[in-house]
């Protein structure tokens, strides 16, 4: 039986970790499926790479408010899709070359699915077993398919999709039913309407991005009502195969109704691989969604085995994962100097159209803690770039501490909100006061980053705050 120093199940984040510090142990790499992870292949690259297209054909559809004639002739789907593959499956491909090749002689790459015989005893799926003084668990999830009637069925199964799969099909669909609220399915729902895709989103709850502040919640829930059909508080009762597609019934506000679609897509949400690591057997302890527990510093429960990422954080965020897999590197070479995870400020985005972007407490957040907190809700509106774009329903909403001037949460919705929030992802992280960083530096005029400044200076906090005295 083969021993190794250091076994890394997952080709995610956690293949970064073996880097020249490393070339002195040996390393077993064990990934059954696609090297480089969800992000890479299924995730946030590939679905941002659909985006962009999308951006430019819904480009088209507002043009006429700006005095602009424009049409959307055709979306060539194949060519777009092969364009995104060609590019992401090269990478995929050097990085599996890398990791077995001559240029890192100290790493065995296994291609299988682990399992866990018992702490340090790992079957590679690949027929062999392995020992490992060491192990770092970053096998991350999958899409979580929730029981639907019908769906074991062959002949539906084959027109049902999850975000793994959704993007590689041949043809764009007329009709899509999406199942699902959050930002996946959001995304997805975008990228499909703006290629000219009749789109049908069916929601459990009253909202989209529920777990988003909720006046932000409600504006992109109004504005993707606007652009698709959108059914708020339905379940999906069954799917039936027809002749060339699927009958979806659905369970709604009104009743029972039907809905003849091409394709259906599941976007439920993810649960972590554990189950298939066998994590139990390994005497790992779980949260109840089957997440491993780690301590700040990555560490189980069980001497020498790490986790990161989606397999182990709440956050299933690659920025979130990047960082847990740097804290294990460190913490791997330096026992004796242990480093922390630093999650207290954990920015999040959603790519659809508008864009939401989030770090921090929610204002129903503050006020369920008790917290004392100001809040300034500032239009895209308000603002020159603003008046640019005609945007009269978008805003930043900034929660601040009075006392100390610092901020506590920050939530926006609207044009490239995922850049113009990153100033106070920054603010937050190195305990910025709001007044030094709405005054302590010029803000480009006429330009978005305006709207975070002007937010800044509504803050009514209270006077004269410590903190504040520079």
């Amino acid at each position: 039986m083969r021993h190794f120093d250091l076994a890394i199940i997952g080709t995610g984040s956690a293949n970064s970790i073996p880097g020249p510090d490393f070339d002195d142990w040996s390393i077993a790499i064990l990934e059954k499926g696609l090297f480089g992870g969800t992000c890479t292949n299924v995730g946030c690259i590939p679905t941002k790479m659909f985006v962009w297209p999308a951006e430019l054909a819904t480009g088209t559809v507002e043009a006429s408010r700006f005095g602009v004639d424009a049409s959307l002739d055709k979306v060539h789907w194949p060519a777009i899709r092969d364009r995104i593959f060609g590019r992401i499956d090269a990478i995929e491909a050097g990085g599996r070359e890398y990791r077995s090749g001559p240029r890192t002689p100290n790493q065995t790459v296994y291609t299988g699915t682990a399992r866990f015989l018992d702490a340090h005893t790992i079957d590679t799926g690949t027929g062999e077993t392995i020992t490992a003084d060491r192990i770092v668990i970053g096998a991350g999830g999958r899409p979580l398919i929730p029981d639907i009637p019908g769906l074991d069925d062959a002949t539906v199964k084959a027109r049902v999709h999850t975000s793994d799969t959704v993007m590689r099909i041949d043809d764009l669909p007329g009709r899509l039913l999406i199942i699902g609220g959050g930002y996946i399915a959001s995304e997805f729902a975008h990228v499909f309407a703006s290629f000219g895709t009749t789109v049908i989103q069916a929601v459990r709850g009253d909202r989209l991005l529920a777990k988003h502040d909720r006046d932000v919640s409600e504006v992109f829930t109004t504005d993707a009502g606007q652009r698709y059909d959108l059914r708020l508080n339905s379940q999906i009762a069954g799917l039936d195969a027809t002749a060339d597609g699927i009958t979806a019934t659905l369970d709604g506000p009104d009743g029972e109704s039907t809905l003849d679609v091409d394709l259906v897509l599941i976007a439920t949400g993810r649960t972590p691989n554990s189950d298939l690591l066998d994590a139990e057997a390994a005497g790992l302890e779980l949260h109840k969604d089957g997440r491993i527990k780690v301590d700040a510093q990555q560490r189980t429960n069980v001497d020498g085995i790490w986790a990161l990422g989606d397999i182990s954080s709440h956050y299933a965020l690659k920025h979130v994962a990047n960082a847990e897999a740097r804290t294990v590197a460190h913490n791997l070479r330096h026992p004796d100097a242990l480093v922390a995870t630093d999650h207290r400020f954990v920015p999040a985005a959603v790519f659809g159209h508008p864009q939401v972007a989030s770090v921090g407490l929610t204002e129903d957040e503050a006020v369920r803690h008790g917290v004392r907190h100001v809040v300034k809700t500032q239009q895209y509106g308000d603002i020159a770039a603003g008046w640019a774009r005609e945007d009269t329903t978008h805003f930043a909403k900034l929660i601040a501490d009075p006392a100390s001037g610092r901020l506590l949460g920050a939530h926006i919705i609207g044009p490239e909100a995922a850049t113009v929030i990153q100033p106070l992802i920054q603010a937050m992280s190195f305990g910025q006061s709001v007044r030094g960083l709405a005054r302590g530096q010029y803000w480009i005029h006429p330009a978005l980053p305006e709207l975070i400044e002007n937010a800044l200076l509504g803050l009514e906090l209270d006077p004269e705050p410590a903190d504040d005295r520079e």
